[in-house]
């Protein structure tokens, strides 16, 4: 049966995340099976999807536009096939239905469930984004966004226009891969623990171990420009398409209002910061943001209808460039 994450709740009431199953790795070595290669591979992904959109921040701020195309679906679900019930992520019928959105320019396409039935005839798990699709092969390469923006990182840099950028480098990988951990258990993946709870205790603990999380973030930012010191890095792309969220859609939808991250003075300033990064902007489409996740979860917001605010302005100037760099 066709699966979406609203059905990873346990007996306890709790969000369980399943794992990613296309593991599958780019490499610059011309003998791989997948070889870093300009114009052989197409990034899809949703402008809503926070996983999708770090992808989508590489791509960028790496200078791979060139290299890797890219499409995005529309931001509220939709029924996937007419022979079952399954709500998932679509693709526009034109350029002009819906801005932002375009149809599959590779397999035609209606539906990304659609691309992992064409790159697999037994995946029974669900139809995610971002899906980084092999033009050559007609296959999924990978769809786990921590590992396609490591290969964003440094298997494309004979080919990037920015590829002295490293977001991973060698004297921080422990620190990072530490700071990810927790991250993504309780922010990341946390607001989703607190969104798609279906009991009291679960979301208790949930929120309890966001708000813990995001003081430790605060009071860490409060010393330095970022995670991991003075320097950007993937933790801070990985934390950033969840702060970027958080007022607009977290707050309400994932019933996050213990406090805002306008609160925050230091996240919400940092938030700004990475914001303001030469191409970070253009990855945070908000009225996607907002259909999407007020528009697909029917059994938190029943009517479908879309807060007017805040609008926030992340371009508005910032207090971060107090830290030396």
């Amino acid at each position: 049966m066709a699966r979406s994450a609203l059905d990873e709740v346990s007996q306890s009431g709790a969000f369980v995340r399943s794992a990613s199953e296309f593991r599958n790795f780019i490499s610059r070595d011309p003998n791989s099976q997948f070889p870093a290669e300009a114009g052989r591979y197409h990034l899809y992904i949703s402008y809503a999807c926070p996983w999708a959109s770090r992808c989508l921040a590489y791509l960028n701020i790496k200078g791979l536009q060139k290299a890797i195309s890219f499409t995005s679906v529309k931001p509220i679900w939709e029924r996937t096939k007419e022979s079952d019930e399954h709500m998932g992520w679509v693709f526009a019928a034109s350029d002009k239905e819906l801005a932002g959105a375009e149809p599959d320019p590779l397999n035609g396409a209606k539906s990304v469930r659609e691309l992992y039935e064409i790159a697999s005839t037994k995946y029974t798990g669900k139809y995610t984004v971002p899906v980084l699709w092999d033009k050559k092969l007609g296959t999924i390469v990978s769809n786990e966004s921590s590992e396609i923006i490591r290969m964003f990182n440094t298997e494309f840099n004979c080919i990037a226009e920015n590829p002295a950028l490293d977001l991973y480098p060698t004297h921080l990988q422990s620190q990072i891969n530490q700071t990810n951990e927790w991250i993504y258990d309780k922010i990341n993946n946390g607001v989703y623990k607190c969104g798609f709870a279906k009991k009291q205790e679960p979301y208790d603990e949930a929120v309890k171990q966001l708000y813990e999380a995001l003081d430790r973030c605060e009071e860490i930012l409060s010393k330095q420009r970022y995670l991991c010191g003075n320097t950007l890095s993937e933790a801070d792309i990985r934390l950033f398409v969840t702060l970027i969220r958080f007022d607009e859609v977290y707050v309400v939808h994932f019933k996050c209002n213990k406090k805002l991250l306008r609160e925050y003075p230091n996240l919400f300033n940092y938030t700004k910061d990475i914001f303001q990064v030469p191409g970070m902007s253009s990855t945070v489409q908000m009225d996607h943001i907002k259909q999407h996740y007020y528009g697909s979860h029917p059994s938190i917001n029943p009517f479908g209808i879309v807060p007017s605010g805040p609008n926030i302005d992340y371009s508005s100037p910032h207090d971060r460039n107090k830290f030396s760099a």
